[in-house]
């Protein structure tokens, strides 16, 4: 077998180490998405919600700004998507996501607690 590139004698591949370049294209992620930048995003995520459900006076107040607190998060997660680091936007997706499940438990153990709905 001769190599048509300089006409030398080569071996036949072993199988091992493929031949030559993929037959298939490889696809690669323009933009990936790096641990640290999920971390970050989830810890200022924490610190966000954190925040603004302290600012809540009882359970009504609570669940209420955590609500608006994580809409704006969410925001916040969007254009990071499109214009900034889709690391970031992960994290802050994932937590706003567990504080709004949080929130929902809360209200949920309140109102079997009580029997009346705590957010009205």
């Amino acid at each position: 077998m001769t190599d048509p590139y300089d006409g030398g004698p080569t071996r036949n591949p072993s199988g091992l180490f493929p031949a030559g370049p993929p037959t298939r294209p490889t696809y690669r992620e323009p933009h990936p998405i790096d641990g640290a930048a999920v971390l970050l995003g989830g810890v200022v995520a924490t610190t966000w919600l954190l925040f603004f459900g302290l600012l809540g006076a009882n359970v009504r107040g609570y669940a209420w700004w955590t609500v608006f607190a994580g809409g704006l998060a969410w925001l916040a997660a969007l254009v990071l998507v499109r214009h900034g680091d889709r690391g970031v936007a992960t994290g802050v997706a994932i937590v706003v996501g567990g504080g709004w499940s949080i929130a929902t438990a809360v209200v949920a153990s309140r109102w079997m607690a009580s029997g009346d709905w705590p957010l009205w």
